[in-house]
């Protein structure tokens, strides 16, 4: 159940990046609330198996320290590299060369 909650905690905190961080034009709506849920459940569970138990508070506190990192790392990643991928296209397209 702690795993649900952690997994959802990390699709809050994508969701929060997706809107308060710029660059979101270039990139889906679901994708970093995806990658915050999938980040969040990857930490809990290493941090699981190192025996760290679920009802002690630094699970959650680093789960979602790490995800919020990861998150916002992503964001910013995917969305230069986004950028720049749309610019060059658009150079690209916009020789007399491509025309033809």
């Amino acid at each position: 159940m702690e795993l649900l909650f952690i997994t959802l905690g990390g699709a809050i905190l994508g969701l929060v990046a997706r809107y308060s961080l710029s660059l979101r034009e270039n990139h889906g709506v679901a994708l970093v609330p995806s990658i915050g849920a999938a980040a969040a459940a990857v930490v809990w569970v290493a941090l699981t198996w190192a025996g760290m138990t679920w009802d002690g508070g630094w699970i959650w506190v680093i789960s979602l320290v790490v995800t919020a990192a990861v998150v916002g790392i992503a964001d910013r990643v995917i969305g230069s590299s986004r950028e720049r991928a749309d610019m060059a296209r658009f150079n690209a397209l916009r020789t007399p060369s491509a025309a033809n």
